[in-house]
């Protein structure tokens, strides 16, 4: 199993979250939303400079920056 950054998925690629890291206001809110630990996600796709993201997670579609999807740390 590799361990990478969300932002570095390829789309249809899957995963399992290990680790959200940074703090403050951006981390509550990105586990508000249901990025925790433990999940199981997809990379859906990348818009076309790379910026934003979107996975599926839980059921539904996420889209992410990718200031954030660097700090999901998935095991491949």
């Amino acid at each position: 199993m590799e361990i990478k950054s969300l932002a570095e998925l390829k789309p249809k690629e899957k995963g399992k979250i290990t680790k959200v890291k940074g703090s403050g206001a951006v981390r509550r809110r990105i586990l508000d939303m249901g990025v925790v630990p433990g999940t199981e996600l997809e990379m859906e796709r990348m818009a076309p400079l790379g910026d934003p993201v979107e996975i599926r997670i839980k059921g539904y579609h996420l889209s992410l920056r990718n200031f954030e999807a660097e700090n999901i740390m998935v095991e491949v």
